[in-house]
């Protein structure tokens, strides 16, 4: 044996004992028979160099199974089962969305990979150029493929037609041998209507993303869980990628390709968010100028009744006034809040209250309110103007013949809730109802008015006349 022979011997024999006495450490080595991937030739060099650069980042694995760690390189690695992030998932997700159908629940499913995947890629390419303190982006590519290939998605083949390149002309053409999602299909012995590798995608597209700086997306155009001869990707700027995918066959009745965009809920949701905003800000609009159309009717009747010599005509063209006002300001809190739906009940009977004892110079009345915040803190508008208008029917009556003469008095308004329905409640402790009215048979627009509006809010309206003092009014509704 020659002397070159006794050291090439010593040499695998320290290789043996290192490598034994990793083993005893808890290291798994990885074991690799040639390239990780394949791309054109002009690529080769910086793609050489990753490969180094990652083979040694993933030259051992300490497993440490009573703590639950698998860590390669000082990070902390997790495996997850193929099938359970590909044709597992999709059945899964087939029966939770059953209910829209085959086509739109893979659909959902498909987003939800992709977005993940997508993430993952992003984060993985930033972890691993910073590590390995790549900067140039061909070599923040470079390392993507190879770590794609050492974590099991797949080896990587890269077309030379491609031209990855920092801008809106990026492009590249690739395929994925072995990738875990059309296996997993393949192994489970089902065929798939539609490509299935679509974290392959996403991760890839979310790496090149992160290596050069651009949006890229990526479509399957081919896939081997299909009965494809293989699982062939496009990527490409989501504007241009159209451009480069392949013509439908019309006649094998194919769909469109699903492109897939990043995040594409959250766009919605963002355009869905500023669409809302943009009504909201109309209807508010709407609110502002039915009111200020309200306060013009309100001041052309309180012009008018300047004119008026006559008492009743006056009262009349006050009450009118008033029940404008009473529409009016239901608007003006609407255009002021937040919530252009609902209005604060309590505030709202509050003002036109005010209103009223400012109108009838009634200011010396003490108004008492008890309202249950759980039923007045938020009221649609469709039911708080017809409370608003009776409250103002109501309250009027009251302020017109319940205290003649009288320095003093009480008004009392309530809303409570009641078994499962509401109760409004306004009484005052003035002379009461006089003794030959009839409720039903007078020809009282006031009285009428509360009577329908009791009606237009499904109410049940009750009067008790018979109470010592005063008269009480009570609408279930």
């Amino acid at each position: 044996m020659s002397k070159e022979d006794i050291e090439k011997l010593k040499k695998q024999i320290a290789q043996l004992k290192e490598e034994n006495k990793r083993l005893r450490e808890g290291h798994t080595s990885f074991v690799t028979y040639g390239p990780t991937v394949n791309v054109p030739e002009e690529f080769r060099p910086p793609f050489d160099k990753a490969e180094e650069l990652v083979r040694k980042y993933f030259q051992s694995i300490i497993a440490r199974p009573s703590e639950g760690n698998i860590e390669i390189e000082g990070e902390r690695y997790v495996l997850l089962r193929a099938s359970s992030l590909s044709v597992d998932f999709f059945n899964k997700i087939k029966d939770l969305y059953s209910d829209k159908g085959e086509t739109k629940s893979y659909t959902i499913g498909r987003n939800f990979l992709f977005d993940i995947s997508h993430v993952l890629g992003i984060e993985d390419a930033k972890n691993f150029h910073k590590k390995l303190n790549l900067k140039d982006p061909i070599e923040k590519l470079s390392a993507g493929p190879i770590h794609f290939a050492y974590t099991g998605w797949a080896f990587v083949d890269i077309d030379p037609s491609s031209n990855p390149s920092a801008d809106e002309n990026f492009y590249m053409k690739y395929d994925h041998p072995f990738s875990f999602e059309a296996d997993s299909w393949i192994q489970e012995n089902k065929k798939a209507e539609f490509p299935v590798c679509v974290m392959n995608a996403g991760y890839s597209s979310g790496w090149c993303e992160e290596s050069f700086g651009i949006p890229l997306t990526a479509v399957e155009i081919s896939c081997r869980a299909k009965g494809d001869d293989a699982c062939t990707f496009i990527m490409a700027p989501p504007e241009k990628i159209k451009d480069y995918l392949p013509p439908i066959d019309e006649k094998l009745k194919e769909a469109e390709y699903e492109i897939p965009a990043f995040f594409e809920r959250k766009k919605t949701e963002e355009q869905l968010k500023a669409s809302v905003e943009e009504k909201e800000v109309l209807l508010k609009e709407v609110h502002h100028r039915v009111k200020n159309n309200l306060q013009v009717i309100s001041s052309l009747l309180n012009l008018q009744s300047y004119f008026i010599t006559d008492e009743k005509t006056k009262n009349i063209f006050r009450d009118t006034k008033n029940r404008i006002k009473t529409l009016a300001l239901v608007h003006e809190r609407l255009f002021n809040s937040q919530d252009i739906e609902y209005v604060n009940l309590s505030e709202y009977i509050k003002s036109i209250v005010d209103l009223l004892s400012f109108s009838y110079d009634k200011e010396y009345i003490e108004i008492e309110y008890n309202f249950d915040p759980e039923i007045t803190g938020k009221f649609s508008i469709e039911k708080a103007i017809p409370v608003g208008l009776l409250v103002n029917e109501v309250v009027s009556n009251s302020f017109k013949y319940a205290f003649p003469n009288i320095s003093s008095g009480k008004i009392t308004c309530s809303i409570l809730k009641v078994n499962d329905g509401k109760e409004l409640i306004i009484n005052d402790d003035g002379i009461g109802l006089p003794e030959d009215l009839v409720i039903g048979e007078t020809n009282s627009l006031g009285m009428e008015l509360i009577q329908s509006l009791s009606s237009q809010m499904e109410g049940e309206l009750e009067i008790d006349r018979e109470k010592e003092k005063g008269v009480e009014y009570r609408i279930k509704f």
